[in-house]
Formats: C-alpha cells, sequence, structure tokens
C-alpha cells in the first residue's frame, strides 16, 4: 500500500502464529522488489514498512514485531515495527482518529458470544454507535456513498464469517443494524452459484438497499432517492423504482 511517498506493508492476524515474521519477510521482499532501482554492480532494495495488525490478543500477544537479517560478514540488521492490537482500542478512539478499516475488525472481539449464542447485548450497542456514527459521517460528507456501504458490508462479512454461515438469532440480529441480508459465506457462493455473476449480483443488491435505507435514514424524498440509486449503482429509472417499491418498506 502507497500512501503518499510512503510505502506500507499491511499484515492482518487474529491468533498466535510464530511464522508471521517469516511471511512478512517473504511479502516484504516482494513489494520491495517493485520499488527497487539498480544498476551494474549496485541495487537499492527499499524496504516497505510492515505493521501487524491483532484481532484478538492473548497472553503471549507481543508489542512489536522484529525481523534480524543476518550476513555473512556477521551484519545484523533489525527490521521492526510496534505492532496494532485492535483491543486496546476503544470505539471511540478508532472514530475520533477515523480508523475506518478497523471497524469491521472490531467485532471479533465478540466471537465468543456470537458463536455461542450468549448474550451480545454489548456487541448491539457498540455496533449501533458504528452506525451511527458512519452515518454522521457520511452525511458530513467524510465518508462516501461507497464507502460506508462497503464498511457496513465487511462488517456484516466478518459476523457472518464467526457464525461459519450457520444462521442463528445473534447472526440475523447483529447483521440487521448495519443493513442487509445476511450475507452468504463465499464458500457457499461458490457451491450455489457458479460464482463471478452471482457475487457480482449480489453486491449490486446490497449496495442497492443500503442506498435506499441511507436515503430514508437521512429523510430524503423519494425522487432523490431514485436519482442516487440511478448515479451510483448504475440502474434505469425503472429499475430504481422497483428496488426502492421492494426495499423502501423495509427502511
Amino acid at each position: 500500500m502507497k500512501i503518499g511517498s510512503e510505502i506500507y506493508l499491511l499484515e492482518c492476524q487474529s491468533y498466535d502464529d510464530g511464522s508471521m515474521a517469516i511471511r512478512i519477510a517473504e511479502y516484504a521482499f516482494i513489494v520491495a522488489r517493485q520499488f527497487a532501482i539498480w544498476d551494474i554492480g549496485h541495487a537499492v532494495i527499499p524496504m516497505p514498512r510492515f505493521s501487524v495488525i491483532y484481532v484478538k490478543r492473548t497472553d503471549k500477544t507481543p508489542k512489536s514485531t522484529t525481523i534480524t537479517f543476518t550476513f555473512p560478514d556477521g551484519q545484523r540488521v533489525d527490521y521492526k515495527s510496534e505492532n496494532v492490537i485492535l483491543a486496546e482500542f476503544t470505539k471511540e478512539y478508532i472514530v475520533e482518529k477515523r480508523l475506518f478499516p478497523y471497524i469491521p475488525f472490531y467485532v471479533a472481539r465478540y466471537e465468543k458470544e456470537i458463536a455461542y449464542g450468549e448474550r451480545i447485548e454489548e456487541a448491539v450497542r457498540d455496533l449501533k454507535y458504528f452506525r451511527n456514527e458512519m452515518l454522521r459521517l457520511h452525511k458530513d460528507g467524510e465518508l462516501s456513498d461507497d464507502e460506508i456501504i462497503d464498511l457496513m458490508g465487511f462488517v456484516n462479512i466478518i459476523i457472518t464469517h464467526i457464525t461459519n454461515g450457520n444462521e442463528n438469532e445473534n447472526e440475523e440480529r447483529l447483521v440487521n443494524i448495519m443493513g442487509g441480508t445476511v450475507i452468504e459465506t463465499e464458500s457457499e457462493k461458490l457451491i450455489q452459484r457458479g460464482v463471478k455473476q452471482g457475487m457480482q449480483q449480489g453486491m449490486q443488491q446490497r449496495k442497492v438497499q443500503m442506498i435506499i435505507e441511507l436515503g430514508k435514514e437521512e429523510g430524503l424524498e423519494d425522487t432523490v432517492i431514485l436519482a442516487r440509486l440511478q448515479e451510483k449503482a448504475g440502474v434505469t429509472l425503472e429499475q430504481a423504482m422497483s428496488c426502492l417499491r421492494k426495499y423502501g418498506k423495509q427502511a
């Protein structure tokens, strides 16, 4: 990932695995090779910054990751970065610092409760907080239509992944907070549809549904929502009217 003039390598991890540093080294060299500069007898390989993001934390979770390169002449070079541990971030901090990509992974801290049908009131409160804040930021122009739709969709994908596609009351309740229906897991899509077209149709349907729900949430007139559907989802006026009739009552 390139942000400004800086190159970053992001690696997400939800469990402790001693091979993480090895994978980072492998990926880093692949990335660095793309930006290498060389001439006869000399090459410069700019290693990217890297960050390991721990979705969950255990007693063994390290505060930093260090990769030490050793060379035949005895040189040792430490390639090091502080780890990002999501469990240390509050929902308020994530919103305040506009760390939007972390929002979908936040729900992973409630994995046990969601997967085993335990009480999920705290997860419900946190998801409602994120939903309301995303709606506010969208209204203020800090999140585009596509960005808020993607974020809400990714949250639901994480929820569905936690339940492994086995629908339960918790899954349905949490998914409905962000809007839309329970999302099929990737394996289900591969089995049930022969996939590319099915995935595209599913994503388009969720996008249309979210545009309508956001419009209703903001109190927009139907004519404005119809115009948004045509512009953002690329549907005809007739298709937009049909979708509004179908999903407008649910919003």
